[in-house]
């Protein structure tokens, strides 16, 4: 008597490697990505010939109002982080361009007291 021979059945592919595979590339865009803080507030940059592209990534931004956001921070607090600052540490100012100049040129003086005296201002064309 003969006995039907009985296929064999192909071995399913492992899904193991194609996880592994996700989860590498899941942490290694988790790694290089830049997480930075959103603007504390709207600001809308006086206007200028050249467009004047901040290129250093610490940023200072001033609203209409003179109110002043770091990092998150808000008003005393984010003085206190500019407080912590390096001497000398190159700063972007993001102001409103309906900021009057003497509330502009007050919070330039505390800067320059803090030795923050590196400060590019933000404008756009």
């Amino acid at each position: 008597m003969q006995f039907p021979r009985q296929r064999r059945r192909p071995m399913p592919e492992s899904i193991v490697p194609m996880i592994n595979v996700v989860f590498l590339l899941l942490i290694f865009f988790l790694m290089t990505a830049q997480i930075a803080p959103p603007p504390p507030f709207a600001v809308e940059l006086p206007h200028a010939a050249e467009d004047g592209t901040l290129e250093n990534e610490t940023v200072i931004y001033l609203s209409a109002e003179g109110r002043i956001g770091f990092q998150g921070m808000m008003g005393e607090a984010a003085w206190e982080a500019l407080a912590a600052l390096p001497e000398g540490q190159a700063l972007g100012l993001q102001a409103d361009w309906t900021l009057e100049a003497a509330e502009l040129a007050r919070v330039m003086a505390r800067l320059s007291g803090l030795g923050l005296t590196r400060i590019d201002l933000a404008v756009q064309r």
